[in-house]
């Protein structure tokens, strides 16, 4: 090498530049993060959750250090090898040697190389190593599920905790062989340990004795960690999709052809590794060389070929035989994996023909009254027309179901929290003071009997722009009517700081508390301001934090604003899901959380789950809807193979405050991350009786676990194979879209005591049919909490589904003819097409039909309204269809059942209507028995028979509007007795 063509060093400014450049590049990298770790910090400390950002942060750095020092080391070792075995003199080349500058400057700086390319090398695997921090924790900290597999005999957690430890290790220890193996290749061939010959007979590589020996003893380190890559691969045959969709884990081909070829491929591997070693001693490389090819070759005749043939000429011809022991052991773990086993599932026989009238059994009274008419996701408009009060307050795009007890009485209602909507502020509200400091909450709590509207509407061509009828009957718990006997649902804390519209916004911080003798500055009324008093919120007073904060979210004004004082506090991650994940990384939650009043505070309630990736012989699924990523891009399902509802979490709307608590105590997942955070989550015992009487059964896992039990209900695995007994979940007849109908939210009597039961209900019907076949409900009582309830019908009677009821109705007669006026002016909405089990065997459907008339943005916004109520039921006699269309359910029922049925199956506090009844000739008013008109003198018993008819109508019209079940009742059982009475006095009813 000519001195000319040598590399010359760096001058010192150089060296500085470079130095410059790169901590300029390492600050720009690191600098946000490290804010975002202040920041952090401050707010896991603000909601008394820094313990868990501690263990989760010094879990991740140690894992980070770990792997990154051994897979360091490992290629460290490798590379001080191969450098201290190098030739000590170069053989004379005709020509210049190509890499000898390269060489020149690795000698120059042994230890820039020695030790930063190992570093440099590693890093990357020990970031990505970090965010295994779970699995880590979870082999250290998990314990047994007390159930093994059917297979292997090991108990569920060595899957769970242990064998995914063992997965990553083994990565990790592949990673730095291999690396080790390629640096020690280039090293060896910069230095002249194998270098292309240069004898003028020999062709091909000469490699010293050094480096062979280096090389054949990394190629055999990798090859026996492949070894054990074959032995852990049988575990991983417990959840294979080899015979999915059938059914998912290990069949015949994979117990009797696939693990025998592990086991095989072990052994091979094995034997390879030991050639390779071998190779040190022995210099003939072609035993190390025929070791890796028959390896490479009976990976493709044991590990492919074999198990294809097995599959193809022993299983198929006789699948049900050879797969039905492996799919029961599918379905057993299955129903385990989802919750699903006889402790928690009933199965009833249903006939679906009603036997009863539904005014004769206490049970449907209660179902009936309750039935819901208003649909959460149908109403927001209306509740943000009429409920609003501000430009910059707003609902979420769906409603929610809850009940309360009012006047004694539970109740089925539709709730949302009258939130702040920073996406709706216009003009000088926009501003960054007004928005941030100025506009920081919402107000109040708003309520509507699920089963009434405020008057019925009676117009033939639907809803005008002037009505006030078909509306909710609000209940309003806000600043207003604080103080006063005007909250049904009383709150003392009306402001809401935290919510799903409030975090729509981005970034969704507010800056909240004013100077020491300063005026306040938040909005609360229109003559009143508001300063926060709560004890959420991160420290943003001194010159550090707000430096902090201002980077975090490149925002200037939080550094030089006068509106920041020294006690000032901003509260930030302000969804009620987001506080609950960033809290408890571990769970996943609802997509659906709720507002609850709770002992006179509003809270958001969020069900939280613990899931697993993998469960032996369980069915994956999707627990929550597929999270579009970007636009073009197909959704990313999450799917899981084992799901627990284990804990409920709450969240203050006012503070913040977050709060974790076990609900199932069975459940060994949630039993490990309880040891990993002691503490964390608080124990039943805990839960006060009002929030327990606001739980729900979540809907996320309910959707799951209808669709499994579409399936696994099955118990003979026979029949299992033939799908002959399947149900699948029936497409929603009143969406626009062809997605499934969702879960509902009903009240309904409980057919023991009659009590109102709140349940998560689902029709299903058979598999690629329309009938139905199934009735699934969830319990959400305190007492029986997640019971489900599987009422099936006959395979050999056809009773309509879904669809097919949504058919018939709206191709009823009547329906058809208002529709196609209603639709000159309206825009028409279906509400839940709800199907209740009654009469003893029956079904009800019962929908709500809402109107939005049609107008141009100059007439002013329309929203929906209740206009008519669909009810269909089967006829017990002739099997036929009976469709039941007026503006009120009563009525709808008394054309349905006959006259007098909708008065006496719709308890106090049923969908009253205050507009006038219809004349007489054009439909009895409802409920009202009306006698057939006599033709002859009337005898005197028939007379008096008419007479205490029209008193029991009366007595019952007075319990109805009084209130109460006892009451209630005698005057059912008395009308009962005034209509047999006059029956057997010889009316009848027309």
């Amino acid at each position: 090498m000519q001195p000319s063509q040598r590399l010359r060093p760096l001058s010192r400014r150089m060296i500085a530049l470079i130095t410059a450049i790169l901590v300029f590049v390492v600050l720009l990298l690191i600098g946000p993060r490290l804010v975002g770790v202040y920041t952090d910090w401050l707010w896991f400390g603000e909601v008394g959750y820094r313990s868990v950002w501690g263990t989760v942060l010094v879990t991740r750095l140690i894992l980070f250090a770990v792997v990154t020092l051994l897979i360091g080391a490992v290629i460290f070792a490798a590379l001080a090898a191969a450098y201290r075995s190098r030739p000590l003199f170069a053989a004379a080349a005709a020509t210049r040697d190509p890499i000898e500058q390269y060489r020149t400057v690795v000698m120059r700086r042994t230890r820039l190389f020695g030790i930063g390319l190992p570093l440099l090398l590693a890093l990357p695997f020990g970031l990505s190593a970090q965010a295994n921090w779970d699995t880590v924790q979870l082999f250290l900290r998990g314990g047994s599920f007390g159930t093994v597999d059917a297979e292997f005999g090991h108990d569920i957690g060595f899957y769970v905790f242990d064998l995914p430890l063992y997965r990553l290790i083994l990565t990790w220890l592949f990673v730095a062989v291999f690396l080790a193996f390629l640096i020690s290749l280039g090293t060896h061939y910069l230095f002249g340990a194998i270098r292309l010959s240069q004898k003028p007979k020999s062709s091909g590589i000469e490699v010293t004795r050094s480096a062979r020996i280096q090389l054949a003893v990394l190629a055999g380190t990798f090859i026996a960690l492949k070894a054990v890559a074959y032995w852990l691969d049988r575990y991983a045959l417990l959840w294979g999709s080899r015979k999915e969709p059938t059914f998912t884990g290990a069949g015949y081909t994979d117990i009797n052809a696939v693990l025998p070829a592990k086991l095989i491929l072990f052994s091979i591997a094995v034997i390879c590794a030991i050639a390779f070693f071998a190779a040190t001693v022995v210099r003939d490389l072609r035993i190390p060389a025929m070791a890796a090819a028959l390896l490479v070759l009976s990976s493709i005749l044991v590990g492919g070929i074999f198990p294809a043939l097995i599959e193809q000429f022993s299983v198929r011809p006789n699948a049900a035989d050879r797969e039905s022991p492996y799919i029961e052991r599918n379905i057993a773990a299955t129903r385990q994996a989802y919750g699903l086993g006889p402790d928690k599932v009933e199965y009833q026989a249903y006939p679906g023909i009603g036997t009863q009238s539904p005014r004769n059994l206490p049970a449907d009274v209660t179902t009936i009254a309750n039935a819901r008419l208003l649909d959460p996701n149908v109403l927001s408009p209306t509740f943000t027309q009429q409920q609003q009060l501000k430009n910059f307050y707003g609902f979420t795009e769906t409603l929610d179901v809850d009940r309360y007890t009012i006047d004694g009485e539970v109740g089925d209602y539709i709730v949302s929290a009258r939130e702040l909507s920073p996406n709706s502020l216009s003009g000088n509200q926009t501003q960054w003071v007004n928005r941030h400091t100025v506009y920081t909450h919402g107000n109040g709590f708003v309520a509507a009997p699920a089963n009434r509207v405020n008057a019925a509407v009676r117009d033939e061509v639907g809803e005008s722009a002037s009505s006030d009828s078909g509306y909710p009957i609000y209940t309003v718990s806000d600043i207003a009517s604080q103080d006063t006997d005007r909250q049904l649902i009383p709150v003392d804390q009306p402001r809401i700081y935290f919510g799903e519209v409030i975090s729509q916004a981005s970034p969704d911080y507010a800056i909240v508390g004013a100077r020491e003798g300063e005026a306040p500055r938040e909005y609360d009324t229109d003559t009143t301001t508001y300063t926060y008093t709560g004890a959420g919120g991160a420290p943003v007073g001194n010159l550090f934090n707000r430096l902090a904060f201002a980077a975090k979210y490149a925002e200037r004004n939080i550094l030089f604003s006068g509106a920041i004082g020294p006690d000032s506090k901003i509260i930030f991650n302000r969804d009620p899901r987001t506080r609950v994940e960033l809290v408890a990384p571990w769970l996943t939650t609802d997509a659906d959380p709720y507002p609850a009043v709770v002992d006179g505070r509003i809270v958001w309630i969020v069900d939280a789950y613990t899931t697993l990736e993998h469960y032996p012989y369980s069915q994956p699924g999707t627990l929550t809807e597929p999270v579009v990523t970007t636009p073009g891009v197909p959704p990313q399902r999450e799917e899981v193979s084992y799901v627990r509802n284990s804990v409920k979490a709450t969240v203050d709307a006012y503070d913040g405050t977050i709060t974790l608590y076990q609900i199932d105590q069975d459940d060994p997942v949630l039993a490990a991350w309880m040891k990993i955070f002691p503490g964390t989550v608080q124990p039943p015992e805990s839960i006060s009786e009002d929030l327990r009487a606001h739980f729900r059964y979540p809907q996320d896992i309910f959707r799951i676990q209808r669709e499994r039990l579409a399936k696994y209900h099955v118990d003979d695995p026979r029949e299992f194979f033939t799908n002959n007994a399947f149900w699948s979940v029936p497409s929603n007849p009143t969406a626009d879209t062809n997605g499934q109908q969702p879960p509902y939210y009903i009240l309904v009597g409980d057919q023991e005591t009659a009590e109102p039961s709140f349940r998560l209900t689902s029709a299903m019907v058979g598999f690629n049919r329309e009938f139905l076949s199934a009735y699934i409900s969830a319990r959400s009582d305190p007492e029986g909490y997640g019971e489900i309830e599987i009422l099936q019908l006959p395979t050999d009677t056809q009773t309509q589904g879904p669809q097919q009821t949504q058919n018939s109705m709206i191709s009823d007669t009547r329906v058809a003819s208002e529709r196609t006026l209603l639709e000159r002016s309206n825009r028409i909405h279906y509400g839940n097409l709800l199907t209740l089990p009654i009469a003893d065997g029956g079904i009800l459907y019962v929908e709500p039909l809402f109107t939005e008339r049609l107008t141009s943005s100059a007439a002013g916004s329309t929203f929906p309204q209740l206009s008519r109520v669909l009810v269909s039921y089967r006829d017990p006699g002739t099997g036929g269809v009976l469709v039941g269309y007026a503006p009120t359910l009563a009525e709808a029922l008394d054309q349905v059942f006959g006259i007098g049925t909708g008065v006496a199956a719709t308890a106090p506090g049923g969908d009253a209507a205050t507009s006038p009844p219809p004349e007489p000739e054009t439909l009895p008013e409802p409920g009202e028995l009306v006698p057939a008109q006599p033709t002859e003198p009337v005898p005197e018993e028939l007379t008096a028979a008419v007479l205490e008819l029209n008193d029991a109508l009366a007595n019952l019209r007075e319990a109805q509007s009084t209130g109460g079940f006892t009451s209630y009742g005698a005057a059912l059982d008395r009308l009962q007795q005034a209509i047999d009475g006059y029956l057997d006095a010889g009316g009848s009813f027309r």
